[in-house]
């Protein structure tokens, strides 16, 4: 079994007037079966009201399912039992870092996740410099959050994600409300993670220029699994994802378009790179 499964997952939210009748249900997850190994970089893709972020949210136990099971490292997320090791070992980030920064110095409010854990304080001091190192955020550790840029305080929630040291970091649209800076930022902190210390990443987004690093991708349309595959084989697929309502890189429409005017361009083209090699043949 891998760090994360799902299987046959269906979640349904209920909507209840004021005398707690039920006005209606809507289904945001409908049916998604996940496989997720440890060391796995995953995107998950999808407009708005596509079930994404419902379904990171099942991943660190913050939902329960109506229906189905989920599993983090072998451990049912319905028991409530093993809340407090899931949350460790999946942790999560979410889209406004000022949610989730509480310290009024950098150095500390890393800390805080391990101090409730009950890890020794040495122990806790050496989690927080390595976690900082990590994200580059070291040399900021006496900073006050309030003072860093919105990609520098994203990073530094992540890096207290990191000192709890989990198996997976789920980050929930983390670059939503960041610039173009702050998103390579924190991107490039993601893949670090992912490719020195093999922390399994599993990135909510809808840029689709974040997606190119993954290893596997799932798209996800009214609740559902649209598309799966590398992303690779997601963006050879111009037109469906136009029909998702979804945006692809500028440099993949133009392979596209390229192909479409007779040029002998191959499907899938990720980078500008790819598509000057790709036109020198």
């Amino acid at each position: 079994m891998g760090i994360i499964k799902t299987r046959d997952l269906i979640y349904e939210y209920i909507r209840r007037d004021e005398e707690g009748n039920v006005e209606g249900i809507t289904r945001a997850l409908d049916d998604i079966n996940l496989d997720v190994k440890q060391g796995d970089f995953v995107a998950i893709l999808g407009h708005n009201g596509s079930g994404k972020s419902t379904l990171a949210k099942h991943i660190n136990a913050i939902l329960y399912p109506t229906e189905g099971t989920v599993w983090v490292d072998g451990m049912d997320t319905a028991r409530e039992e093993h809340l407090w090791e899931i949350r460790q070992k999946a942790g999560m980030v979410f889209q406004n870092p000022d949610n989730q920064i509480i310290g009024q110095v950098v150095e500390e409010d890393v800390g805080f996740g391990p101090e409730n854990l009950g890890v020794p304080t040495k122990e806790i001091w050496e989690r927080v410099e390595e976690s900082l190192k990590a994200v580059g955020m070291y040399e900021f550790r006496k900073h006050s959050p309030n003072k860093l840029s919105g990609g520098q305080k994203q990073r530094v929630s992540i890096a207290g994600v990191i000192a709890m040291h989990p198996k997976c970091i789920v980050l929930d649209e983390p670059t939503a409300m960041l610039d173009p800076n702050g998103r390579k930022e924190v991107i490039r902190a993601a893949r670090a993670l992912n490719d020195v210390e093999e922390i399994t990443i599993i990135l909510i987004t809808h840029y689709m220029e974040e997606i190119i690093y993954a290893n596997k991708v799932f798209v996800m349309d009214k609740g559902r699994i649209a598309m799966e595959g590398a992303p690779k084989e997601i963006f050879s697929h111009v037109e469906k994802l136009k029909a998702l309502r979804l945006d692809v890189p500028q440099v993949t429409l133009l392979a596209h378009e390229l192909k479409k005017s007779g040029l002998s361009v191959p499907d899938g083209i990720l980078t500008c790179e790819e598509l000057i090699e790709a036109l020198k043949l």
